[in-house]
């Protein structure tokens, strides 16, 4: 490993929610930095904000010598305006250095012909980019260049800007890690020089060990004792194992320690954290495994080439996240049984947590300030500066408890993100039948965040209207007893969840236009929804983006997009067995498709356009191969049920 300094920025700056009278932005830096900002609106009034209003405005958390995050949540001396380039300029202050402007530290965030980041405020929610899915290591290249090349597109039209980009989930893989990558965090943990913690339940009683001497490389799951317990428990959470249905997942590398999962958000996130980063391989890789390390360099040394353009692109828009399973573990809480398991073993109950507390302060903190009280905080911050002490475990069995993951920004139309994994319905038959996406009281809840609203845009990262031949096999294997092995999580899984959200949708209240933005499956796809015996709404539409760094066998999904295609075709008794009654569902088609294809089978970000009563009038999904294939109604497969 070089011992090259990294650059003073480490990550960010990100911005998060954005509105015309508050301001929220993410960074990470490698030394204590002061702050100032100035706002600059093309033909406005500028707006500046020195180092004391900064102060009051930031929150600060601290892991180890060289890591310090920053969110700056500032309430405006006066409203900015709408539809119009706003530049920004943040200024770091070292210890006896002189003040850094964005110029200074970070020209390569800056679009050509501008001289700093900026955004637009849009008056409206009218112009999304949404995906999910962004796993380093898959070979394709990277979703969020399209975003960037959206974003640069507009430069000079600021009516065209993206008012958001939605990451709905999966953002980063702590459960699939690459080799390659896992090396790179240990080489990050060591500049940074991040504290390490004790383990309990493990063969390894101190992450100073796993960090340095002995990694386990291609080898985590025997990390634990070998017991009968432990078995069970790698079975449950570090399988890896081949599932019949979907892919080969690969638990190997899954992060254990805080300061792997805080190393894997700089690394995933921006390009500066690789800097005087060796990609040499250590002698700790298995000799059985070097033949895939050195292929997983070749697609990571890709990865990294792109990152410039996922940093910048988030320093220009709006970032709204929410977790799904691979930003804490695979099949997050999938059943009750898997809680059980997962939860009552004090190893595996640290791992989840501290990718609750990565995701919290990379992630969670900036979708919703409010919802993080300042005594929250102060235990994230001591559980930081000393992993595995009592605060860190107290801390741990709050967020696992935590019923704030969800929100809403107030948008026209309202942006409502749920939480479709710490809320879940768990089986009244069978601790090891699938858990419903959301219990009764989250589904009553969200219906009464609906009230008053004529057009709505929620984020489920699951589809609430998938593919009915996956969810349909997805029943067959869970019938068998083995739901782990599909990924058996779906809306229709759980017949109590399922009645009670379709009831939701029927309410006499509910808003006239719902547009659902998913992820999670990685495929792309579009319905439009009506409900029969409804004149005049709602109408829903169901658009899926997924993955933005990761795709389906290929040749698996066209053959389950064509058998689905004709088995639930609008004639087939087969409709009478779903859980979406008296619903018409019309496929969206995408543009020059195959005949039969209606499954998108590709990396990148979808692109959504809506008219002012918040209906879809232009859905794209903006290809990392270059293509954009749009989606066109096809009424001819339209299907009542």
């Amino acid at each position: 490993m070089t011992n090259a300094v990294p650059p003073l920025v480490l990550a960010g700056p990100i911005l998060r929610r954005i509105t015309t009278k508050r301001i929220t932005l993410w960074l990470a830096t490698r030394e204590p930095v002061r702050l100032k900002l100035q706002l600059m609106p093309a033909d406005g009034i500028e707006q500046r904000y020195d180092e004391s209003a900064l102060a009051s405005a930031t929150q600060t958390l601290t892991a180890g010598k060289y890591l310090y995050f920053y969110l700056i949540d500032l309430a405006l001396d006066q409203p900015l305006p709408t539809n119009r380039w706003i530049g920004y300029d943040l200024s770091l202050g070292v210890t006896e250095k002189p003040w850094q402007s964005i110029k200074q530290w970070g020209a390569e965030l800056c679009y050509g012909g501008k001289e700093t980041p900026g955004f637009v405020i849009r008056h409206r929610l009218d112009r999304i980019l949404h995906g999910s899915c962004r796993k380093p290591h898959h070979a394709s290249d990277d979703g969020l260049v399209r975003a960037d090349q959206q974003v640069e597109k507009h430069l000079e039209t600021p009516e065209h800007w993206p008012s958001v980009l939605m990451m709905s989930g999966d953002q980063v893989y702590v459960d699939d890690v690459a080799g390659p990558m896992l090396v790179a965090i240990h080489r990050l943990i060591a500049q940074l020089e991040l504290p390490h913690g004790t383990l309990e339940g493990a063969d390894i009683s101190s992450t100073q060990l796993l960090h340095d001497s002995a990694p386990y490389y291609y080898r985590r799951a025997e990390l634990l004792p070998d017991d009968k317990a432990s078995g069970e428990l790698t079975r449950v959470f570090f399988g890896g194992a081949k599932k019949p249905i979907f892919t080969s997942d690969n638990a190997h590398n899954h992060l254990v320690s805080l300061a792997e999962m805080l190393a894997m958000y700089l690394l995933v996130w921006s390009p500066t954290a690789w800097h005087g980063l060796s990609s040499e391989a250590p002698s700790t890789i298995p000799e059985e495994h070097r033949d895939k390390y050195d292929h997983e360099i070749e697609v990571i040394g890709r990865f990294v080439s792109q990152l410039h353009h996922a940093r910048r692109v988030m320093a220009h828009l709006p970032c709204a996240m929410i977790f799904d399973d691979h930003d804490v573990t695979d099949d997050w809480n999938l059943t009750a049984a898997w809680e059980q398991t997962a939860y009552g073993n004090p190893f595996s109950k640290r791992i989840i947590g501290n990718a609750l507390v990565a995701y919290l302060v990379c992630q969670g903190w900036g979708n919703a300030p409010e919802q993080f009280s300042s005594a929250l905080m102060a235990q994230t911050q001591q559980a930081m500066a000393a992993p595995g002490c009592e605060t860190h475990k107290h801390l741990i069995e709050e967020l696992i408890r935590f019923p704030h993951w969800h929100y809403s920004w107030d948008t026209e139309p309202v942006l409502i993100v749920l939480d479709t994994r710490t809320h879940r319905w768990r089986s009244e038959k069978s601790f090891d039948k699938p858990s419903g996406l959301m219990d009764w009281e989250a589904i009553t809840d969200l219906q009464s965040h609906l009230l008053g609203h004529n057009a709505v845009v929620m984020v489920s990262p699951a589809p609430i209207f998938g593919v009915k031949l996956i969810e349909a096999i997805q029943r067959i294997v869970t019938a068998l007893g083995y739901p782990l092995l599909v990924d058996a999580e779906n809306w229709m899984a759980h017949s109590g969840s399922a009645h009670a959200l379709m009831n939701l949708f029927r309410h006499p209240r509910t808003p006239d236009n719902f547009v659902i933005l998913s992820g999670d499956v990685h495929y792309s796809f579009v319905y439009d929804i009506e409900l029969r015996d409804h004149v005049g709404g709602p109408d829903i539409w169901q658009i899926t983006s997924s993955g933005v760094k990761n795709e389906f066998p290929d040749t698996l999904l066209d053959i389950f997009d064509r058998l689905n295609r004709w088995l639930y075709a609008p004639w087939s008794p087969l409709n009478w067995f779903t859980k979406r009654r008296g619903m018409r569902v019309v496929p969206r088609k995408p543009k020059d498709a195959r005949r039969g294809e209606r499954l998108i089978n590709a990396s990148g970000i979808g692109w959504l356009t809506l008219d002012g009563e918040g209906r879809p009038n232009h859905m794209v999904q903006l290809c990392s191969d270059g293509r954009d294939l749009e989606f066109e109604a096809d009424h001819s497969e339209a299907t009542w049920e």
